[in-house]
């Protein structure tokens, strides 16, 4: 349940409707060679180090402070670059409470993203009381509310035999293989299935963890593929390809079921209950990574001054620094051709940045069973190291193809230039990896100094 609730979001799933039934075969895909490899060793590290820091501790000890604090980094980092999507989503949602038209307004998204950030911002700086309740709030609103009604007006659409936009054959389920374009799409299912580390922390919980959790991974793949295939087709099926907004198309899907039911007032307030939703998520992510990241540095990584803790327990000035941050990314709304453009551009950067990440987790896990063989491990991937060997190339394999095919548009997206695009992704990946080393050594040459 933890999984599902973590992971089957309705904001992921505009982007997966956009390959129609392949959808079906990306997730079948991305749950078989990333979600149950990643879901497995990342149990297997959190049952053995339980209470020493996450992907930074697993990761030191595999290979020391550097490349644990570039782990942890990579995860805030990614997250800055994750915000403006759920900005542009957000935004999106409260247009839609007035005018849908506005949703691909460019300056008002701008706006929005903004006035929302440094809203939530400042929520956080309050202290964690205020953004448990609007966590709390947003895990109803955001997930569970807009979700099944989204899937049950879909099952009442497709039983009901009425007319759809895709067709469920197996030509349109299996995607061609050839084409680039199309296999680009994977990265809108992978992004998806990114975070399972953070549940892994509870495996511990779990009675007899070397059965049940394996049964708790399986049951949760399951129910995964269930949810997210009935979401991402219940939009698929009444929204066209060509006008499908991916900052927007599950609202797209609610206002074309709700207008055929003479309801379309229930748009708005849909719109509403997401926006609530939204927000709440927001504010949760906007404080974990950033303390994450403060907990792992060390004097030659960050300032102290951005380490400095307010009297409610809040690094206050990293979090305006965050601010400041996702603001200067946020302009990129007002000069990309489109805000699909921009979802999709920010949508692959976090999803190549999350997946060096892993790259780390899938090597530490293998370097740690050997280097640390005498430590009690509740839980083991199955297989012995036959078996962990196998999981591990196998979600390395699938985290590369994902990654290198993210580097190219999908037919559906206009970048601009293609060879721009693809060479202005690489720089940003380059310069987002190697920055905290850069920042490292200018701290420790001015320390010498």
């Amino acid at each position: 349940m933890i999984n599902l609730a973590a992971l089957g979001g309705i904001r992921t799933w505009a982007p997966m409707a956009e390959s129609g039934f392949t959808s079906v075969f990306f997730l079948l895909f991305g749950v078989l060679t990333f979600f149950i490899p990643v879901s497995l060793i990342t149990a297997e590290l959190a049952t053995t180090w339980p209470h020493s820091g996450g992907v930074y501790a697993w990761i030191k000890h595999a290979f020391g402070h550097r490349l644990g604090y570039l782990a942890i980094w990579l995860l805030w980092i990614q997250n800055m670059l994750w915000f403006p999507t759920m900005l542009s989503f957000l935004a999106s949602s409260i247009t839609f409470i007035f005018d849908p038209d506005l949703s691909q307004s460019r300056p008002l998204t701008f706006i929005f993203a903004l006035f929302l950030f440094w809203g939530a911002t400042f929520t956080n700086l309050k202290g964690i009381k205020a953004s448990s309740i609007l966590s709390s709030i947003g895990a109803v609103c955001g997930t569970f509310i807009p979700s099944f009604v989204l899937i049950g007006l879909g099952v009442w659409w497709f039983s009901d035999a009425r007319p759809i936009e895709i067709s469920f054959t197996g030509a349109s389920f299996i995607p061609n293989l050839k084409s680039v374009e199309q296999m680009a799409l994977l990265a809108g299912v992978i992004i998806s299935l990114l975070g399972i580390e953070m549940s892994a922390v509870h495996a511990n919980d779990v009675h007899n963890p070397q059965k049940n959790y394996p049964r708790a991974i399986l049951f949760s793949s399951i129910l995964l593929i269930l949810f997210s295939v009935l979401g991402v087709l219940s939009i698929a099926m009444v929204v066209p390809k060509a006008k499908l907004l991916l900052s927007a198309g599950c609202l797209q899907a609610f206002a074309f079921f709700f207008n055929s039911l003479d309801l379309s007032f229930l748009t708005s307030i849909m719109a509403l209950v997401i926006t609530v939703g939204g927000l709440g998520s927001l504010a949760t992510w906007i404080m974990g990574p950033a303390k994450g990241l403060i907990a792992a540095a060390r004097q030659e990584d960050l300032s102290p001054a951005l380490r400095t803790i307010n009297a409610q327990g809040v690094p206050q000035n990293f979090l305006i620094l965050q601010a400041g941050i996702v603001s200067l990314l946020s302009i990129a709304f007002l000069f990309l051709p489109t805000i699909n453009a921009a979802y999709w551009i920010f949508l692959v950067l976090t999803t190549q940045l999350y997946l060096v990440m892993y790259f780390l987790l899938f090597t530490a896990v293998i370097k740690l069973r050997k280097s640390a063989s005498t430590t009690h491990r509740p839980f083991k991937v199955p297989g012995g190291m036959i078996g962990l060997w196998f999981f591990s190339i196998v979600g390395f394999l699938s985290s590369l193809f994902a990654l290198v095919i993210a580097f190219f548009p999908p037919a559906q997206i206009e970048p601009g230039s293609k060879r721009l695009y693809i060479l202005s992704l690489l720089i940003t990946m380059c310069i987002m990896i190697l920055l905290p080393m850069f920042i490292a050594k200018v701290r420790a040459k001015r320390a010498a100094a």
